[in-house]
């Protein structure tokens, strides 16, 4: 059925196919009805490849940062995902499409936005992601393991708990650092020690808590 943004979706899908390897990220990004997620006075720019704020002080990640992180966690069918910072519900969605939606769990700080996403990811075909009001550093312990987790919000060291909810073999991806903050990925090995990798600056609001 057309929503009549196919044309915008598929050009942004098409801006940030060279930042990504994995075909499947771009096919969910085409999937996933981004208009739906941003506010109604900035549905226009919805496919635009830049951050919109979606309020409270929040803002829904550019398209290419999606895709990056998604293409980073290289996660699969039925892999279990915990999300630190829901926002819009977007890049929940996004997730979803590469795993399942009842394989997404997501914490959100703020209880209004995670009340409307709550609502956009039913209204949109993801009504089975979890979404849960809390502390993101506190991760959501009753589901965990995870095979993969990421922070969608800065923090200044990955936080220990998520770490500790994610199964050796398993990824954590989070922009690290207050003023200047760089994308870094950790692979958790068998002993509990982390291989990390770092991917470049990045700009994300902080995570509150």
């Amino acid at each position: 059925m057309s929503d009549g943004y196919e044309a915008a979706r598929e050009r942004m899908v098409r801006t940030v196919a060279p930042r990504v390897d994995d075909d499947r990220v771009l096919a969910a990004l085409e999937a996933v009805p981004r208009h739906a997620f941003v506010p109604p006075d900035r549905r226009d720019d919805a496919y635009a490849d830049r951050p919109l704020p979606i309020g409270d002080g929040q803002t829904i990640s550019a398209p290419h940062m999606v895709a990056i992180m998604a293409d980073h966690l290289d996660v699969g069918p039925g892999d279990r995902v915990l999300e630190i910072g829901t926002g819009c519900g977007y890049h929940a969605a996004v997730t979803a499409e590469l795993v399942g939606a009842e394989c997404v769990y997501s914490v959100e700080f703020g209880e209004g936005l995670a009340e409307r996403a709550r609502r956009l990811l039913a209204e949109t075909g993801y009504g089975d992601v979890s979404v849960r009001v809390g502390d993101g550093r506190e991760g959501w312990d009753e589901h965990a393991p995870y095979e993969a987790a990421y922070a969608t919000c800065a923090t200044a060291s990955l936080p220990d708990p998520v770490v500790e909810q994610i199964r050796p073999g398993g990824t954590v991806l989070a922009p690290i650092g207050r003023g200047r903050q760089t994308l870094v990925s950790a692979s958790k090995r068998e002993d509990g020690t982390l291989e990390r990798d770092e991917h470049g600056g990045v700009r994300f609001v902080q995570m509150r808590g």
